[in-house]
This record gives C-alpha cells, structure tokens and sequence, in this order.
C-alpha cells in the first residue's frame, strides 16, 4: 500500500515541498524546497534572491509561476534534477525528517494531489508522481 501525502500538517507533511526544513544549498540557506525549486527558475537572475527572502513557500510557488518573469530557457530538461538536489539536501540536513523518510522503507511514495500530474499523481491517479520518486531514490540514497 502507498504512501500519500500532501498537507504539511498531516502525517508524512515533511514530504510536502512546502514543509518547512530548511537547508544549505549552493552556499545559501533556503526555507524551503519550494523556494529552492521555483528560485532556479530564475537562476542568475533578480528573481532567484527575491524568492528565496520570501516568507513563505505559497508566495515562493506564486512567484515561480509568474509567466510574466523571465523562466530560463532549459527549464523543461533541468527541474527533475534541480528537484532531485533541493530533496536530497533537505532531507540530508535535517536529521529529523530523514529518519521519517527511511522509517517508510520500500512503500511507494505518492505526493496525492488531484490537480498536479506531473510532480502528483493528479485527480484519477495516473499521474507521473516525480516527487513522491524523487522521493524514493533519495530514501534509497540514504538508506
């Protein structure tokens, strides 16, 4: 049986983008996953300072997806792997949150939102699911 998730006030919340753990990453500390991931969208930029100083992770995915901003042009073929190195370091470093997430062992890791198919499994189930993988291999990383 899966595993879902998806409130950070619910058990396995930590999965969640949004729960705060924060993290060092590219010598800067982030409050969240989320900021780190809707940040890279502007990589060098203004845009990747200002998100990263927001006060919380709703305002952080507003901003992310502001279409208005400048989006990097290699967006699309890096976020899997962005993801991947924002749950890697958040679960690294927080020492709480990583004895939860081996705790859950070989369960299948599903982030359960009905409108997001690509990183949730979306409303009928079928969706990608790629946090609640990214998820697993970190687990699996380490385990």
């Amino acid at each position: 049986m899966a595993i879902k998730f998806y409130k950070i006030n619910e058990e396995y919340g930590c999965f969640s983008n949004f729960s705060h753990n924060d993290f060092e990453l590219d010598g800067k500390m982030w409050l969240t996953s989320e900021h780190y991931f809707q940040a890279q969208k502007f990589a060098g930029t203004e845009y990747e300072e200002i998100i990263r100083l927001l006060d919380n992770p709703m305002k952080a995915a507003e901003m992310g997806r502001n279409r208005d901003l400048p989006l990097r042009k290699d967006w699309e073929q890096v976020k899997d792997d962005i993801m991947r190195k924002a749950v890697f370091a958040k679960f690294s470093q927080n020492e709480d949150i990583k004895k939860i997430l081996l705790s859950t062992e070989k369960e299948e890791l599903v982030e359960n939102t009905s409108n997001d198919y690509y990183w949730g499994c979306g409303k009928e189930g079928n969706g990608k699911n790629m946090l609640g993988k990214i998820l697993m291999e970190v687990r699996e990383k380490l385990s």
